[in-house]
């Protein structure tokens, strides 16, 4: 096991710097540039060309890339172009609001997927099972924006039972000392933030939830009605053990093995899939802070949100992989025994 955390980590740098390469030219073949957004703010042109030269953009492509690489291997991601502020800070400070979305939009899709798994591989072929994965399909191929507005429109500007925008309400003031909400609600002793973050929270995370357990459900309903045919479930039957018994530590243990697989990638994706939920509803993560950088061409803050979405990525991966080791026991057996 410690051998295979070593190989695979062994490729982190690897990966890190083919994103990191990706969004540098990616970047800098977008038309405009951070001075093209800052134009109105010059008198003159000597003043242009002055900024030009402080943001290291008279330099040419190739020796603007070795800085940008040689800043990397410092662990340096630079500062914005258009606040001065430190890219580490700003990644560090956006980034919980980000994990926070995503680890309620996996709550969704675990019980929306396999809450409807479980209800259709009950009774396969049925007018219940037809009905629930149609509906799982047409969950999975509703686009994140447009369910995103569908929900605004109906729970916030019709029924007005949630907020539509934000992560907490601007009358509610809030220091953050990790910045995710429920821990320091509970390190400041302050339960007043609980609800209304809750509340601002469920439209997003719904959203996110919803439109993957769609996935979850027909790669779980498939799994346990395969699972259910093998033969160790048929001889357990014909010994007489009890059906629930056969159904939790039989089916459902085999079929896990399965799930757990797209719960782990489903949850990476839910990382840098997050951006357009959080940009709908105004959800101030990394994923927004992102958009709003390659919109304004702040490159310093798009490259170093890009870097750290991937290294979530793959460490969520690796740890899907090795969880998925301890849990089939076929895995950790060495060749040959």
């Amino acid at each position: 096991m410690t051998g295979e955390i070593l190989r695979r980590l062994a490729f982190l740098p690897v990966t890190l710097f083919a994103v990191a390469t990706l969004v540098f030219l990616t970047l800098r073949a977008l038309p405009g540039s951070t001075v093209d957004m800052l134009a109105s703010q010059f008198s003159t042109a000597g003043l242009r060309d002055q900024l030009i030269a402080q943001l290291g953009l008279d330099r040419s492509l190739w020796e603007q890339y070795l800085i940008y690489m040689s800043e990397l291997i410092r662990l340096d991601l630079g500062r914005s172009f258009i606040t001065g502020k430190d890219v580490s800070v700003m990644v560090w400070e956006t980034l919980p609001v980000t994990i926070e979305l995503a680890v309620a939009s996996l709550i969704v899709m675990l019980i929306a997927g396999l809450g409807m798994a479980l209800a259709a591989a009950a009774r396969p072929g049925s007018i219940l099972d037809g009905a629930l994965r149609f509906i799982a399909m047409t969950l999975f191929a509703l686009p994140w924006f447009w369910f995103g507005i569908l929900l605004i429109l109906v729970f916030s500007l019709w029924l007005d039972w949630l907020p539509a925008f934000g992560r907490l309400p601007s009358s509610v003031t809030y220091e953050p000392i990790t910045n995710f909400v429920l821990i320091d609600a509970i390190l400041q002793g302050r339960p007043d933030l609980i609800r209304p973050w809750l509340t601002h929270l469920i439209l997003p995370s719904l959203t996110v939830g919803l439109t993957t357990a769609g996935v979850l459900m027909r790669l779980a309903r498939s799994g346990i009605i395969e699972t259910s045919k093998l033969d160790f479930v048929r001889t357990a039957r014909m010994k007489g053990v009890p059906g629930r018994r056969i159904y939790l530590r039989h089916i459902l243990r085999n079929a896990a093995l399965g799930i757990l697989t797209v719960i782990g990638l489903q949850f990476g994706a839910m990382l840098g899939g997050s951006v357009i939920a959080e940009v709908v509803f105004g959800y101030p993560g990394i994923g927004r802070m992102m958009v709003d950088a390659v919109l304004t061409r702040d490159y310093a803050v798009a490259q170093g949100a890009a870097l750290v979405l991937a290294v979530f990525y793959v460490l969520v991966n690796l740890a899907t992989d090795l969880a998925y080791r301890w849990a089939d026991p076929r895995l950790r057996r060495k060749p040959g025994r």
